[in-house]
């Protein structure tokens, strides 16, 4: 397929994308390509100005099982989740007319990129092992697993966080000796302003997503998603107490414990915890391979104290309360390596 259209944008956000813009090795746009472009990044030659295209093999190998997957007909799931990813499928009917989806239980359809996000979620943990056959995970070295979700900028990651929880709470309710879910949720976030963003994911806000997107497909499972048990933190609260600020009183350093209860407040009094982080790519365990030097790590902005609490912290509420899974939302999912582009 070649040619040019009159727009770049070559793709409904609603569908799942079928062609693409193809470029050579300078970055210039040529012709459009049938099918889904490869997942990939790019990596420049500052010194030749040229552009060499690595693509991902695990995502793309995902992506074929999730399609096939999804064309079973989600084989392997849950009730609960059956009931849901119909419900969040559902767009009514498209009007040529009127050039929009009309009859559905919204007023827009869920964008292509966040259905297939939550999907590839539950597929992770519920589809049967024949579909994830031969697909693995690799972990951060960490004794609880994080499975982290691409998504871009602007694409509606706080409703993606909105249907994890929808989708973890109500199945821990109706499935409680399923440790797949979970209804404690603990959702850390970069900084301050987000946190005030996410406030909508309180079922209980007067403004709050699941009623906005109406993510339950009935008025008995929009109440029973009430139970949740939910807190929004800032990463800082992460954060150690200094030890000079708790020799005031004679407490010495903060156990595991004090710590614990200190961060979750009346979550503490739950055990088996999801964790969904927000930018996720602030939050990293340092391998012991990366060598990187206070210089470069200044060069790129990064505070190497501080850039490892985050995870710190959360492994010492696992110590305490077990973190089942941590669910990492990221724009820009890679750990700093020190290294520039060559």
């Amino acid at each position: 397929m070649t040619g040019k259209p009159s727009s770049l944008i070559i793709n409904s956000p609603y569908e799942k994308p079928d062609r693409y813009w193809d470029q050579d090795d300078n970055g210039k746009l040529l012709s459009i390509q049938p099918g889904r472009r490869p997942a990939a990044y790019e990596l420049y030659d500052t010194r030749t100005n040229t552009r060499r295209v690595e693509k991902l093999a695990r995502v793309n190998a995902i992506r074929e099982r999730l399609d096939a997957w999804r064309e079973a007909g989600w084989p392997g799931i849950t009730s609960v989740t059956r009931q849901l990813l119909e419900h969040w499928f559902d767009r009514g009917e498209w009007n040529s007319e009127e050039k929009r989806w009309i009859g559905g239980p919204r007023q827009y359809p869920f964008y292509f990129c966040q259905l297939e996000a939550i999907e590839a979620l539950i597929w992770w943990l519920e589809a049967p092992q024949d579909f994830r056959q031969g697909i693995f995970l690799p972990g951060d070295g960490g004794p609880w697993e994080r499975i982290c979700n691409k998504m871009a900028t602007g694409s509606g990651k706080t409703s993606v966080m909105a249907l994890i929880i929808t989708w973890q709470v109500l199945n821990a309710l109706h499935y409680p000796k399923d440790r797949r879910f979970s209804k404690a949720v603990l959702i850390v976030t970069p900084g301050l302003t987000v946190k005030s963003r996410l406030q909508v994911l309180y079922p209980g806000h007067d403004k709050n997503v699941y009623d906005e997107f109406r993510l339950c497909q009935n008025e008995a499972l929009r109440q029973r998603l009430n139970q949740a048990e939910l807190l929004i933190e800032n990463w800082h609260t992460l954060m150690p107490i200094k030890e000079q600020d708790r020799s005031v009183v004679k407490k010495g350093r903060e156990s595991d414990e004090a710590f614990t209860r200190r961060v979750l407040g009346g979550l503490a009094a739950h055990k088996d915890l999801i964790v969904i982080n927000d930018e996720a790519h602030h939050a990293y365990r340092k391998p012991a391979e990366l060598k990187i030097s206070k210089k470069e790590a200044e060069e790129l902005g990064i505070d190497l104290d501080e850039a490892t609490r985050w995870i710190d912290g959360l492994d010492r509420i696992h110590k305490t309360r077990r973190i089942r899974r941590c669910f990492d939302l990221s724009a820009t999912p890679f750990a700093p390596t020190g290294k520039t582009n060559t």
